[in-house]
This record gives C-alpha cells, sequence and structure tokens, in this order.
C-alpha cells in the first residue's frame, strides 16, 4: 500500500513539474493569438476549439455568447497642450 502511494506522490510530483495543462494553454494561447496559415482550414479550427473548450470551459462559452456583440464606443482623443512659448 506504501508504494502505490509513494507511486502515486511521484507521479503527481513529476506531472506537476511538467505542467502538461499549462503548457497546453499556453500553446492555444500562440496559436489564437498569432494564428498561422493550419488556422485556416476547418479541421485546424475545429481543433484549436475542441482544445480551448476542454482547457477553458468558461471562457468558451463567454466568447461564444457574446461573439455577436457590438463594438464599444472609442474614446476621444487625448488633447496634448504646448508648452514650449517662449515669454520675454
Amino acid at each position: 500500500m506504501s508504494a502505490l502511494i509513494a507511486a502515486s506522490f511521484t507521479v503527481g510530483y513529476f506531472l506537476g513539474r511538467l505542467r502538461p495543462w499549462d503548457r497546453l494553454d499556453t500553446w492555444l494561447w500562440r496559436r489564437l493569438t498569432f494564428g498561422g496559415r493550419w488556422t485556416c482550414t476547418r479541421r485546424g479550427q475545429l481543433g484549436v476549439l475542441a482544445v480551448h473548450a476542454l482547457l477553458r470551459p468558461a471562457a468558451t462559452v463567454h466568447a461564444w455568447r457574446h461573439r455577436n456583440d457590438p463594438t464599444t464606443p472609442r474614446s476621444s482623443a487625448v488633447r496634448v497642450v504646448d508648452i514650449t512659448t517662449e515669454e520675454n
């Protein structure tokens, strides 16, 4: 029994060190952010969507519900004051 517990702790330790979910999430973020030629196909898009739904289900549902929302209005431009006037 103690060997099974030690083995499970060892496997858990190595999975914690390797962080497979974090690495897969980083890979997914890079695919969504930077794209690539392979995401131009339906198969590639479905693959990214499936991985996104697996890793971040709440974010996937939120993105799906708000995919057709109108864009937020842009703020007005910043006014720059010229302070280079000379007196004298």
